[in-house]
Protein backbone atom coordinates (compact mmCIF):
# COMPACT_ATOMS: atom_id res chain seq x y z
CA UNK A 1 0.00 0.00 0.00
CA UNK A 2 0.96 3.10 -0.94
CA UNK A 3 2.35 5.87 2.01
CA UNK A 4 -0.51 8.60 0.58
CA UNK A 5 -3.08 5.92 0.44
CA UNK A 6 -2.12 4.93 4.15
CA UNK A 7 -1.68 8.98 5.69
CA UNK A 8 -5.62 9.26 3.49
CA UNK A 9 -7.14 6.08 5.81
CA UNK A 10 -5.23 7.15 9.13
CA UNK A 11 -7.33 10.81 9.09
CA UNK A 12 -10.19 9.33 8.06
CA UNK A 13 -10.03 7.09 11.17
CA UNK A 14 -8.89 9.84 13.46
CA UNK A 15 -11.67 11.86 12.01
CA UNK A 16 -14.34 9.23 12.66
CA UNK A 17 -13.14 8.24 16.59
CA UNK A 18 -13.32 12.20 17.01
CA UNK A 19 -17.00 12.55 15.69
CA UNK A 20 -18.32 9.24 17.50
CA UNK A 21 -16.41 10.53 21.40
CA UNK A 22 -18.51 14.33 20.51
CA UNK A 23 -21.78 12.47 19.93
CA UNK A 24 -20.78 10.36 23.40
CA UNK A 25 -20.26 13.20 25.10
CA UNK A 26 -22.86 15.61 23.97
CA UNK A 27 -25.94 12.52 25.18
CA UNK A 28 -24.27 12.27 28.49
CA UNK A 29 -26.67 14.10 31.29
CA UNK A 30 -26.06 16.91 33.22
CA UNK A 31 -27.04 18.00 36.36
CA UNK A 32 -29.29 21.20 36.23
CA UNK A 33 -29.31 23.96 38.98
CA UNK A 34 -32.28 25.99 39.63
CA UNK A 35 -31.29 29.47 41.11
CA UNK A 36 -33.50 31.89 42.52
CA UNK A 37 -33.65 35.66 41.58
CA UNK A 38 -30.38 36.71 43.82
CA UNK A 39 -28.90 33.84 41.93
CA UNK A 40 -28.64 31.11 45.36
CA UNK A 41 -29.67 27.93 44.18
CA UNK A 42 -32.46 26.43 46.94
CA UNK A 43 -32.10 23.65 49.59
CA UNK A 44 -32.92 19.88 48.26
CA UNK A 45 -36.42 18.65 49.45
CA UNK A 46 -34.28 16.38 51.37
CA UNK A 47 -32.46 18.73 53.50
CA UNK A 48 -35.27 21.04 53.80
CA UNK A 49 -37.24 18.37 55.81
CA UNK A 50 -34.58 17.46 57.93
CA UNK A 51 -34.23 21.08 58.87
CA UNK A 52 -37.41 21.29 59.56
CA UNK A 53 -38.64 21.64 63.06
CA UNK A 54 -40.67 18.50 65.01
CA UNK A 55 -43.22 19.98 66.70
CA UNK A 56 -43.29 18.77 70.67
CA UNK A 57 -46.11 19.23 73.03
CA UNK A 58 -45.82 21.57 75.92
CA UNK A 59 -47.19 19.92 79.46
CA UNK A 60 -48.82 22.11 81.64
CA UNK A 61 -46.87 24.16 84.34
CA UNK A 62 -47.44 21.25 86.70
CA UNK A 63 -46.51 18.79 84.75
CA UNK A 64 -49.59 17.50 83.97
CA UNK A 65 -51.86 18.58 80.67
CA UNK A 66 -54.87 20.31 82.04
CA UNK A 67 -58.21 19.82 80.24
CA UNK A 68 -58.64 21.93 76.56
CA UNK A 69 -62.85 22.22 75.55
CA UNK A 70 -63.11 18.67 74.31
CA UNK A 71 -61.49 15.55 75.65
CA UNK A 72 -59.18 13.35 73.38
CA UNK A 73 -60.65 10.31 72.41
CA UNK A 74 -59.49 7.87 75.00
CA UNK A 75 -59.02 9.97 78.00
CA UNK A 76 -61.71 11.48 80.97
CA UNK A 77 -61.83 14.82 81.82
CA UNK A 78 -62.53 15.01 85.72
CA UNK A 79 -63.08 17.89 88.28
CA UNK A 80 -60.51 17.36 91.60
CA UNK A 81 -61.68 20.03 93.78
CA UNK A 82 -61.14 20.15 98.04
CA UNK A 83 -57.92 20.11 99.74
CA UNK A 84 -55.64 19.47 97.39
CA UNK A 85 -52.45 21.71 96.45
CA UNK A 86 -53.74 22.91 92.63
CA UNK A 87 -57.59 21.98 92.19
CA UNK A 88 -58.47 22.07 89.00
CA UNK A 89 -59.77 20.01 86.16
CA UNK A 90 -57.75 17.64 84.49
CA UNK A 91 -57.78 15.30 81.89
CA UNK A 92 -56.48 12.07 82.37
CA UNK A 93 -56.29 8.79 79.94
CA UNK A 94 -58.72 6.20 80.33
CA UNK A 95 -58.35 3.37 82.97
CA UNK A 96 -57.33 5.98 85.30
CA UNK A 97 -58.23 6.17 88.84
CA UNK A 98 -58.73 8.36 92.20
CA UNK A 99 -55.42 8.12 92.56
CA UNK A 100 -54.12 8.94 89.77
CA UNK A 101 -56.23 12.07 90.09
CA UNK A 102 -54.81 13.43 93.25
CA UNK A 103 -51.50 12.78 91.98
CA UNK A 104 -52.34 15.31 89.04
CA UNK A 105 -53.65 17.75 91.59
CA UNK A 106 -50.58 17.87 93.28
CA UNK A 107 -51.49 15.57 96.15
CA UNK A 108 -54.01 16.15 99.06
CA UNK A 109 -53.54 18.85 101.87
CA UNK A 110 -50.84 17.87 105.16
CA UNK A 111 -53.27 16.45 107.53
CA UNK A 112 -56.44 15.63 104.91
CA UNK A 113 -58.65 12.67 105.72
CA UNK A 114 -58.69 10.87 102.64
CA UNK A 115 -60.03 7.87 103.82
CA UNK A 116 -63.65 7.86 102.72
CA UNK A 117 -62.48 8.23 99.05
CA UNK A 118 -61.83 4.97 97.01
CA UNK A 119 -58.44 5.44 95.71
CA UNK A 120 -58.65 2.21 93.87
CA UNK A 121 -61.99 3.34 92.34
CA UNK A 122 -61.87 4.14 88.08
CA UNK A 123 -62.37 7.52 87.15
CA UNK A 124 -65.86 8.12 85.37
CA UNK A 125 -65.81 11.04 82.09
CA UNK A 126 -67.17 14.25 84.17
CA UNK A 127 -67.02 13.38 87.56
CA UNK A 128 -65.78 15.57 90.30
CA UNK A 129 -63.15 14.08 92.64
CA UNK A 130 -64.50 16.16 96.27
CA UNK A 131 -60.89 15.79 99.03
CA UNK A 132 -61.11 16.66 102.75
CA UNK A 133 -65.43 17.29 102.52
CA UNK A 134 -67.14 15.77 105.16
CA UNK A 135 -71.11 15.94 105.21
CA UNK A 136 -72.53 18.57 108.16
CA UNK A 137 -73.16 16.65 111.31
CA UNK A 138 -76.95 16.76 112.16
CA UNK A 139 -78.16 18.42 114.89
CA UNK A 140 -78.79 17.00 118.24
CA UNK A 141 -81.99 15.32 118.60
CA UNK A 142 -82.63 15.15 114.94
CA UNK A 143 -82.46 11.37 115.59
CA UNK A 144 -81.38 10.11 112.06
CA UNK A 145 -79.70 6.88 111.97
CA UNK A 146 -76.05 5.87 111.76
CA UNK A 147 -74.91 5.93 108.24
CA UNK A 148 -78.25 7.68 106.54
CA UNK A 149 -77.02 10.89 104.90
CA UNK A 150 -78.70 14.02 107.01
CA UNK A 151 -80.30 15.07 103.66
CA UNK A 152 -81.12 13.13 100.45
CA UNK A 153 -78.70 12.44 97.50
CA UNK A 154 -79.36 14.15 94.05
CA UNK A 155 -79.30 11.21 91.82
CA UNK A 156 -77.98 13.57 88.87
CA UNK A 157 -75.12 15.38 90.92
CA UNK A 158 -74.02 13.12 93.16
CA UNK A 159 -70.04 11.87 93.04
CA UNK A 160 -70.23 8.09 93.28
CA UNK A 161 -68.60 8.44 96.52
CA UNK A 162 -71.43 10.50 97.86
CA UNK A 163 -73.70 7.93 95.98
CA UNK A 164 -71.62 4.99 98.52
CA UNK A 165 -73.51 7.22 101.73
CA UNK A 166 -76.80 5.40 100.80
CA UNK A 167 -77.89 2.21 102.53
CA UNK A 168 -76.89 -0.58 99.82
CA UNK A 169 -74.69 1.18 97.72
CA UNK A 170 -71.33 0.53 96.77
CA UNK A 171 -68.86 1.44 94.47
CA UNK A 172 -70.33 -0.92 91.78
CA UNK A 173 -74.14 0.28 91.78
CA UNK A 174 -72.27 3.79 92.39
CA UNK A 175 -70.30 3.67 89.17
CA UNK A 176 -73.65 1.78 87.39
CA UNK A 177 -75.96 5.03 88.78
CA UNK A 178 -73.13 8.08 87.28
CA UNK A 179 -73.16 5.82 84.26
CA UNK A 180 -76.69 5.35 83.78
CA UNK A 181 -77.72 8.93 84.09
CA UNK A 182 -74.51 10.01 81.98
CA UNK A 183 -76.45 7.13 79.50
CA UNK A 184 -79.57 8.58 79.52
CA UNK A 185 -78.92 12.71 80.19
CA UNK A 186 -79.75 12.64 83.84
CA UNK A 187 -82.88 10.89 85.55
CA UNK A 188 -86.53 12.51 85.21
CA UNK A 189 -88.04 10.95 88.06
CA UNK A 190 -86.66 8.56 91.48
CA UNK A 191 -88.80 5.74 90.13
CA UNK A 192 -85.81 5.03 87.19
CA UNK A 193 -83.55 4.51 89.71
CA UNK A 194 -85.02 1.24 89.55
CA UNK A 195 -84.18 0.68 85.76
CA UNK A 196 -80.44 0.96 86.85
CA UNK A 197 -79.33 -2.55 87.23
CA UNK A 198 -78.52 -4.31 90.23
CA UNK A 199 -81.43 -2.20 92.34
CA UNK A 200 -84.74 -4.15 92.70
CA UNK A 201 -87.47 -3.13 94.50
CA UNK A 202 -87.05 -3.86 97.64
CA UNK A 203 -83.63 -1.29 97.49
CA UNK A 204 -85.68 1.04 95.57
CA UNK A 205 -88.29 0.83 98.59
CA UNK A 206 -85.53 2.28 100.69
CA UNK A 207 -83.61 4.81 98.49
CA UNK A 208 -86.81 6.43 97.37
CA UNK A 209 -87.06 8.83 100.75
CA UNK A 210 -83.45 9.13 100.71
CA UNK A 211 -82.75 10.47 96.93
CA UNK A 212 -84.07 13.49 95.04
CA UNK A 213 -83.24 14.93 91.38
Amino acid sequence: MEARTLAALCVVLVAAVAFAWYHFVAGRPEAVTVTDDQGTAPPSASAAASAAPTAEPSPGSDGQDQAAPGAAAGAVVVDVAGAVADPGIYTLPAGSRVADALDAAGGSDPGTDTDGLNRARLLLDGEQILVGATAPAPAPGAGTPTGVPAAPVSLNSATPDQLQDLPGIGPVLAERIVAHRQQHGGFTSVEQLGDVSGIGERRLAELRDRVTL
